[in-house]
């Protein structure tokens, strides 16, 4: 009998030591968390499409409270509507929200730029491009397989079957992981000024004869359109023009003026 009471009475010191010592433990190592980290992302979307930049939106409540408020970020997926909301935590009013518009830089259609070979292998943009080519012979055109499909949550974009090319719909929240996820950057979000948005559907860095063999509207470096271009919003650097969106006002004197309808615009 007295076996099991000492035997209790250790046992129950035991507990209450170890506990002692968990308490303090706890104590000493506990990690404080602010609950507005809470009350921020029951805000967000939940995508965790990483269009914020940050590792889901958990990781983004967590930026945007240590920051003290939004400070610059956005919620691309949220849009204005969210946005505003998290600012109003932190007494900040509406948050101000750019509008975008996600191009396709590439118009080297089936009809633009006609097959040379056939690819038969994994259907991935990614292990297509190590090839180092496309097949019309592109080295920077879009390859058509879709990994930029495979990476948009939103259902925002298809390739068409009649070009190959991707098409984005209205339903894009200009998250960035089509983006990200195209190996030829072909894709960009740009901003979305009142007149439009006036691009370069073209990629190609090679010289004018060897663009233009591979693809009929391919840019051809040869600065009309920069010569053309009154505010100093086209440059032709590498073979390629390049829309500088800060100067550019969008009056399309360039699309007008290129030879090979490489310049395109866009409401």
């Amino acid at each position: 009998m007295n076996t099991i009471i000492y035997s209790s009475l250790v046992l129950a010191a035991i507990g209450i030591v170890a506990a002692v010592i968990l308490y303090f433990v706890s104590q000493k190592f506990k990690v404080y968390e602010d609950p507005k980290i809470d009350e921020v992302a029951v805000l967000l979307p939940g995508a965790n499409c990483g269009g914020c930049g940050f590792a889901g939106c958990r990781n983004f409540a967590e930026t945007i409270v240590k920051n003290g408020g939004l400070n610059g970020l956005a919620c691309p997926p949220g849009g204005p509507k969210v946005n505003s909301a998290i600012a109003s935590v932190f007494g900040g009013g509406n948050q101000e929200d750019v509008p975008k518009i996600t191009i396709v830089r590439c118009n080297g259609s089936c009809e633009n730029a006609p097959a040379k070979v056939q690819y038969d292998s994994i259907a991935s943009c990614a292990w297509f491009n190590m090839l180092n080519a496309g097949e019309s012979g592109c080295a920077f055109g879009c390859l058509g397989c879709g990994d930029c499909v495979k990476a948009c949550k939103f259902d925002a974009i298809y390739i068409s079957q009649k070009t190959k090319l991707p098409v984005v719909t209205s339903s894009c929240v200009f998250c960035g992981a089509c983006q990200k996820a195209c190996p030829r950057s072909i894709i960009s979000i740009v901003p979305r000024h009142e007149q439009g948005v006036v691009y370069v559907a073209c990629v190609n860095q090679d010289k004018g004869g060897e663009a233009k063999k591979n693809c009929s509207v391919a840019c051809i470096g040869c600065k009309k359109c920069e010569k053309t271009c009154e505010y100093a919003a086209v440059t032709v650097n590498n073979n390629l023009a390049n829309v500088n969106e800060d100067n550019c006002i969008a009056c399309k004197k360039c699309v007008d003026g290129c030879p090979t309808k490489a310049i395109h615009a866009q409401a």
